[in-house]
């Protein structure tokens, strides 16, 4: 399994929002994607998950011995689970109703079900699950933590997560840094996490693409947590 950027390309207008010539992201990685507003993180995620077209160039997947363009085909959508946003998230119904939604479409049953919800109920502090209001109504915090929840039981390949740690009380950042390390190491999956939180994506990321102006200027190996100070180095200047 890896995803594969190959000469992509993005402009709205003018602007270019997304520049990479060859990017490849391996099996089993969490890869932190770092940059100021601006920098083409959140539409490069939306590249790969096929909610954008792009003016040139393809993402691809590999996957048991097939490359497949994001583009062509749905079948990738097995594998993968992202959040991005609250748009990712049916907000007129209850998180309860919505999760369990999302476990009957994905054929989860009522034991699993109820595992999973156990395994997340540190994360979610007892403020998600058996409340009566809305999502719509949820504070931020509590709706990122519905979609994150969704993503996760879902047992994906590949997981993308745009801003995780936004929102989130401290508490919370802490459990979804144990949360996401321990689905990376008990399934291998690949995990994209973009975030503005250096200290977070430093921790939990052993390789890191900076990226500026819609291009990554820098692929830094994080094994060793040496990148906090590069990384601080460059957003001092720029």
């Amino acid at each position: 399994m890896n995803i594969q950027i190959n000469n992509i390309k993005k402009t709205f207008g003018e602007k270019v929002a997304v520049d990479i010539d060859n990017f490849v992201i391996n099996n089993g990685e969490i890869l932190g994607l770092v940059g100021n507003n601006g920098a083409g993180k959140s539409t490069l995620f939306r590249l790969i998950l096929d909610l954008i077209k792009a003016d040139e160039g393809s993402v691809t997947m590999e996957h048991e011995g097939r490359v497949i363009n994001v583009a062509d085909t749905e079948e990738w959508k097995e594998w993968t689970a992202a959040y991005i946003d609250d748009s990712f998230i049916i907000d007129y119904l209850t998180p309860d109703e919505y999760l369990q939604f999302v476990a009957r479409i994905s054929n989860i049953d009522e034991e699993a079900y109820a595992e999973q919800m156990k395994h997340y109920e540190h994360f979610m502090a007892g403020e998600i699950l058996g409340q009566k209001k809305l999502i719509r109504n949820l504070s931020a915090g509590n709706k990122q933590k519905v979609g994150i929840v969704a993503a996760l039981m879902l047992r994906p390949r590949i997981l993308i997560l745009d801003e995780p740690f936004n929102f989130l009380d401290p508490s919370s950042q802490n459990a979804i840094k144990h949360l996401l390390q321990e689905y990376n190491q008990e399934t291998g999956a690949i995990i994209l996490v973009s975030s503005h939180n250096l200290n977070h994506t430093v921790d939990i990321c052993p390789r890191i693409a900076l990226l500026e102006n819609g291009r990554i200027i820098r692929d830094i190996d994080n094994h060793d947590g040496s990148a906090e100070r590069e990384l601080e180095n460059y957003f001092e200047v720029n």
